[in-house]
């Protein structure tokens, strides 16, 4: 009887330590990225800042960004950038791409801003991060969304 009352308290302290072991979980999740805001220049070139978002439970270092985008349509180019940005654990940071558009979304955005009317995009290519002590791995990006004038800021959707 007095084995089995010491079996009873052992058994969920043996639970307990194996469950405080292992430390906090260290998940590295499929990141994201969007257009955070696209402003153009007096130029023509456009600004771009892509908002990456890092839903892992540990730090990331964002190597590199190849995402091809399409407005309202029109094909306007690839973002290219190696931001090398550290993100931490489940939040975001924004790298800024300089982008010198192709014709027919420029015109795209010069409609889109006369009229005050949203544009949809696509953006997809890949993203390359690390976690701190790991090695660099790639992921696939696809992402479908809609960018609108800013009032009061001209030239720029958000």
């Amino acid at each position: 009887m007095k084995r089995l009352a010491v079996a009873a308290l052992m058994l969920p302290m043996c639970f307990l330590a194996a469950c405080g072991s292992g430390g906090p979980v260290r998940r590295v999740s499929e990141p994201s990225a969007n257009i955070q805001q696209l402003s153009v220049r007096a130029d023509g070139s456009w600004s771009v800042d892509v908002r990456i978002d890092n839903f892992s439970s540990v730090p990331m270092r964002f190597e590199s960004v190849s995402l091809a985008m399409t407005l309202g349509g029109q094909q306007a180019g690839t973002l290219q950038a190696r931001p090398g940005l550290s993100i931490g654990p489940e939040t975001a940071d924004v790298a800024t791409v300089a982008l010198v558009p192709a014709a027919g979304a420029k015109i795209a955005i010069a409609d889109a801003l006369a009229r005050g009317r949203s544009i949809d995009y696509h953006l997809q290519g890949s993203l390359s991060a690390a976690p701190e002590d790991g090695g660099v791995r790639t992921w696939q990006i696809k992402r479908d969304n809609t960018l609108s004038p800013v009032p009061g800021l001209p030239g720029v959707l958000r």
